[in-house]
């Protein structure tokens, strides 16, 4: 499990994102990268980790099911993952 401070971060960045992603869109189409530089940095969606939305573990992300590799196979051996069968693993 991640830390509560660590999810709440990434929603603050979310946040941010969202607020400020249309001026990022005009000051990139004016070429005004100084206008750039001013916006707050967690504002970049490069910033934005990919976490399972379970557990919250931001490494070992399966972005189609949006669940971390171990919650995968913990869903998968229990038949949660409809279409899908748990071979020897």
């Amino acid at each position: 499990m991640a830390k509560e401070s660590m999810k709440a971060r990434e929603k603050h960045r979310k946040k941010l994102v969202d607020r400020y992603a249309e001026k990022r869109e005009k000051l990139k189409a004016e070429g005004d990268y100084v206008g750039l530089s001013r916006l707050p940095r967690n504002s970049n969606p490069i910033r934005l980790h990919n976490r399972c939305k379970l557990t919250g573990r931001p490494k070992g992300y399966m972005r189609q099911f949006g669940v971390s590799r171990i919650t995968f196979r913990e869903m998968a051996s229990k038949g949660l993952i409809p279409g899908l069968k748990k071979a020897s693993w």
